[in-house]
């Protein structure tokens, strides 16, 4: 099994990318050792010292280090844990972790900004080893979480108010800003 690795533009993380499908569809974040619960592939990933987030995608598995850490030191260790995990085929998920859910019919506006963000914004992020996802609109405010390396990246705010904002602001009046939530 071959793994490629990726830098991305937040320096404590890098992307993993093992050849294969991680999450089949969605993704999941995993920002403390506690949460790790429905994710073995998690679990051991934080298992290794240093670890402080591990990011699942379709086809990508994205850590975060301490700052403390050195990526020399860590990533053969990480490399390992997931080698091991997929070739003892032990599933990545133990319950559907994908957070496509609806909730009725949703408005337009909302419809518009979801469709905005999965065809212009969510591919672009993903190269970068992360994720956006929508969590609200209410007052002209949209209200997004960031994930992967987007969480705590050097440049995320930038990315939100240049990039998202100026897009979704261009398209749909109605938006008047972004806000990042957690």
């Amino acid at each position: 099994m071959f793994i490629q690795t990726e830098h991305t533009p937040n320096p404590a993380t890098l992307k993993f990318l093992p050849g294969r499908d991680v999450t089949g569809a969605g993704t999941a974040d995993f920002r403390d050792r506690a949460a790790t619960g429905r994710s073995p592939l998690a679990e051991a990933l934080f298992a290794v010292d240093g670890v402080t987030g591990v990011f699942l995608a379709t086809d990508f598995v994205t850590v975060t280090k301490a700052d403390d850490r050195d990526w020399q030191v860590l990533r053969p260790s990480i490399l390992g844990v997931i080698m091991e995990h997929f070739t003892a085929g032990r599933p990545v998920l133990l319950d559907d972790a994908s957070s496509g859910h609806t909730e009725g019919e949703e408005d337009e506006i909302v419809v518009q900004i979801k469709e905005l963000l999965d065809t212009r914004v969510r591919p672009a992020v993903a190269q970068d080893g992360g994720d956006i996802t929508f969590h609200g609109f209410e007052r002209g405010i949209v209200y997004l979480n960031m994930q992967g390396s987007c969480a705590g990246c050097p440049s995320s705010t930038a990315t939100l108010k240049s990039g998202i904002e100026n897009l979704l602001r261009h398209y749909i009046p109605e938006v008047t800003e972004v806000r990042a939530v957690r």
